[in-house]
């Protein structure tokens, strides 16, 4: 369930502050396409070509060939819908299509023709941003002085439904988007594409190359990139896979520099980064410390230990949950980075000391006539924030086990059948955000694709794992209804024998069973006998209990983080200092330069790793298992003009000063034309803990260059059929 909270009746202050305020560091700050045009004179000085108003118009080059995979981004680079984004977001598309006998993961793939591509993932989509437009009065007009926590959320969300009900036209999602908790809401508009198929990855000695021991870490050598295609109907509109489909024609296309870039060049990255906690509390962020990251390092690490025991026993099973460990790692090593960063960096004390500093600022703002701040009012508020959230903190256990239970393969798949049929009998807009009408294939697709992503013996034992966490929660946090189909159990072996009757007397284990009761009424489900369903029936007033809690919960964090955000606002407007919102999934733009870094005293990072690197690292064995025609290649010297003159060898990856985070991942990072000299795809070790408190002597972006890239593909691949669908020469030198 997402959670939306209401702003201020005043819009706009984020972004004036950003960009009247000046910028503190000019590579901090994942700025909104709008806000660039009043940055000029910074993206100028350091060496865009480009104007920036193009960058602001997002039907134009090169905003609109940068397209959201929901969890990644990608780019258009053909004008036959050819999208070009990290291996790492092409992992699902290589995983649906493997078997156990038929790895396409460890192979790699490769389509010569259009005839040959494969269907990704059903509930994969292509989402092109098109519109934005700010719609914060309008949902703030729907909130009432008076309201409780959950008369607010409700409000909110419908309001919201309303601006999506009167956006939305087929082939286009609407959403409305919240940022710094409230403080605005934007309306955007992006074209969906149904159909998204896998064309070209490179094996996984090359697009994994250094795995799980290399990832965040620099030096880096990984040919992290890979290629799918959009389709539609004949007519254009979008449509689900269909052999009668046909590529998808963008306006326009990213064009390739073949030179790349060097080092001190200008580049920026546009993207969809997903999450960032640069406005959270000191107290937030010590939960984090304290125990949010410790304990899902714990639990994962047990996941991961089920999950290879189960994949060695049988390879099918290791291959049904690949996309799953390859997540499950690089969430591990991403808080296992922040627990190092944070800790290095003193976060908690800089937090601690800014938010004292803001109290101090708050209590010496009058109310007086001509006064800008409400000094008082906001230093109450942000007292009922800090409440609120040591609230939080004590049901936080409570929270990650019904959290957990959710995910589960049968127990997710099977409260989407029951959800789905009881929200079918209220009208559309008043459906929960996830089962409106809108929303019914993806629900479908989900389902569809279960089998490929999921094994029942694992699944069972998965979630016996998280009853044995729920079984110890206090008697007040825990469901009733629950407890009762328990009916004593509390033990592994007892646990076990209750689940098993689950998946024992149940048919939802095969697809075509979950899609026929997809179209099933709330009456048919309560009446069949089958396991699952009934056993979802039975919890499903606590599960609903539990989420009007949540959301009475969120609706109280609607009236209070953005006056939070007000305050922050004032503060550092008044200290000269840049505001924008935390990322949020939604389109931002970040630049700089191709730059190194010292990681500690008397260490140097030079900014790019070259073929001469992959090569030392070749140890036979995965990760560092260097394909035999990549080595002799490197020997021979044989990089086909792509080589950088100023380097003399082969770049593989780079570094550069720009602020990402997660769901940049696939991101074009683009030169001072606009053309694009690689893909982001991942941080460094000591910047990793930057979604909290950017240091700009640490955050940088890796990038795998584009020279490795095309050299992989020509030299390695024999991918010149795409070569040439992308009008790519070899760089001339």
């Amino acid at each position: 369930m997402r959670r939306f909270r209401p702003a201020l009746a005043t819009t706009g202050i984020v972004a004036f502050a950003a960009v009247s305020a000046g910028l503190a560091h000019a590579d901090e700050g994942m700025w909104q396409p709008s806000q660039l045009p009043a940055l000029t004179s910074t993206l100028k000085a350091r060496g865009l070509a480009l104007d920036p108003n193009t960058l602001s118009n997002l039907t134009s080059y090169p905003m609109d060939a940068i397209v959201s995979l929901g969890f990644c981004t990608a780019s258009f680079v053909s004008p036959d819908g050819l999208i070009v984004t990290n291996h790492h977001c092409g992992y699902g598309a290589l995983q649906y299509n493997s078997t156990a006998q038929k790895n396409l993961i460890n192979e790699g793939f490769l389509a010569h023709t259009q005839q040959e591509e494969l269907p990704a993932d059903p509930t994969q989509r292509v989402y092109v941003t098109e519109q934005i437009s700010d719609v914060t009065a309008r949902v703030n007009e729907a909130v009432k002085p008076g309201m409780d926590g959950y008369a607010r959320y409700m409000a909110i969300d419908h309001a919201k439904k309303q601006l999506v009900q009167g956006c939305e036209q087929p082939g286009y999602r609407c959403d409305v988007y919240t940022f710094s908790g409230g403080f605005s809401y934007q309306l955007i508009k992006q074209r969906e594409i149904k159909d998204v198929r896998l064309v070209y990855a490179p094996p996984l000695a090359i697009g994994k190359f250094g795995g799980d021991v290399d990832n965040w870490m620099w030096p880096r050598h990984t040919g992290d990139f890979s290629y799918l295609r959009a389709y539609v109907a004949k007519d254009g509109t979008s449509a689900t896979f269909s052999k009668d489909n046909v590529p998808y024609h963008p306006k326009h296309i990213l064009t390739l520099n073949p030179k790349g870039v060097e080092a001190g060049d200008f580049v920026m990255v546009a993207g969809y980064p997903g999450h960032t906690d640069r406005y959270r509390l000191a107290d937030e962020l010590q939960s984090s410390i304290d125990w949010y990251y410790p304990t899902l390092i714990a639990i994962f690490t047990d996941e991961l230990a089920m999950i290879d025991a189960a994949g060695k026993a049988n390879p099918d099973v290791a291959v049904k949950y690949a996309a799953s460990v390859a997540g499950i790692n690089n969430a591990m090593k991403n808080f296992q980075g922040n627990l190092d960063g944070l800790a290095r960096s003193h976060a908690l004390e800089t937090k601690r000391a800014q938010e004292a500093s803001l109290d101090q600022w708050l209590s010496h703002q009058s109310v007086g006539e001509g006064s800008k701040v409400n000094g008082p009012a906001l230093e109450t508020d942000v007292k009922r924030l800090r409440a609120l959230v040591d609230d939080q903190v004590k049901q936080r256990e409570h929270d990650l086990v019904y959290n957990l239970l959710g995910r589960g393969g049968m127990f997710h798949a099977t409260y989407q059948i029951v959800r789905l049929a009881d929200e079918k009998q209220k009208a559309d807009i008043d459906r929960e955000d996830g089962y409106q009408q809108r929303d019914e294939v993806r629900v479908l697709n989900a389902e569809q694709r279960l089998e490929r992503q999921m094994d029942p013996a694992l699944d069972q034992q998965l979630m016996v794992y998280v009853l044995q966490r729920y079984v110890k929660l206090p008697a007040d946090q825990r469901m009733p209804s629950l407890d009762k189909w328990l009916a004593g159990a509390n033990d592994r072996k007892t646990l076990q024998d209750r689940v098993a009757e689950l998946y024992l007397d149940s048919k939802l284990t095969d697809t075509a069973t979950r899609v026929k009761w997809l179209s099933a009424t709330p009456d048919e489900i309560r009446a069949s006998n089958d396991s699952w369903l009934k056993f979802m029936v039975a919890v499903m007033p606590d599960l609903l209990a539990d989420e009007h809690r949540n959301k009475g919960i969120a609706g109280d964090f609607a009236a209070l983080r953005p006056r939070y955000m007000a305050a922050m606002t004032a503060f550092y407007g008044a200290k000269g200092k840049p505001v924008y919102p935390d990322a949020n999934s939604s389109l931002r733009v970040t630049f700089g330069t191709v730059e190194g870094y010292q990681p500690r005293d008397g260490v140097t990072y030079t900014p790019f790793t070259t073929a001469e690197g992959v090569a030392q690292k070749n140890t036979g064995t995965e990760p560092f298992n260097v394909p035999p025609a990549e080595m002799k290649a490197i020997h021979d010297k044989a990089y086909d003009g792509y080589a950088s003159p100023k380097l003399g060898t082969l770049p593989v990856n780079f570094l550069s000063n720009l602020d990402i985070t997660g769901g940049n991942s696939g991101s074009p990072t683009l030169d001072k034309d606009g053309h694009l000299v690689g893909l982001a795809f991942d941080g460094v070790w000591e910047g990793v803990s930057s979604g909290w408190l950017f240091d700009p002597d640490t955050t940088r972006t890796i990038s795998v260059d584009v020279r490795y890239m095309l050299w992989v593909m020509h030299h390695l691949d024999h991918a010149d059929n795409l070569l040439k669908e992308m009008d790519v020469e070899p760089a001339q030198q």
